[in-house]
């Protein structure tokens, strides 16, 4: 490679869509070739919010919501240094 020249990185993120969401941005992330799996189709609709970003973890996907109580499950799991998979 040439000095100045840049390589293309691919990264691929698969994403978890809590019930939340409108399927609409589901759908659209679907066009567009993008991993998306939703709680709804996962069966897991109705975890409390721990248990949704436990699941999350557990398929190795990014959790996305609108829910403010999976931001605060986020803060506290990085509060005790526990792992997870990501909150969008």
């Amino acid at each position: 490679m040439q000095v100045g020249e840049s390589e293309a990185i691919s990264l691929s993120v698969a994403f978890y869509m809590d019930v939340h969401l409108r399927r609409a941005v589901t759908n659209a992330l679907r066009l567009r070739s993008i991993d998306v799996l939703t709680a709804q189709e996962d069966g897991s609709a109705e975890l409390d919010d721990d248990l949704l970003l436990q699941r999350a973890t557990e398929l190795g996907r990014v959790l996305v919501s609108q829910d403010e109580d999976i931001l605060r499950e986020g803060a506290r799991r990085m509060r005790e240094d526990k792992n997870f998979s990501g909150i969008i």
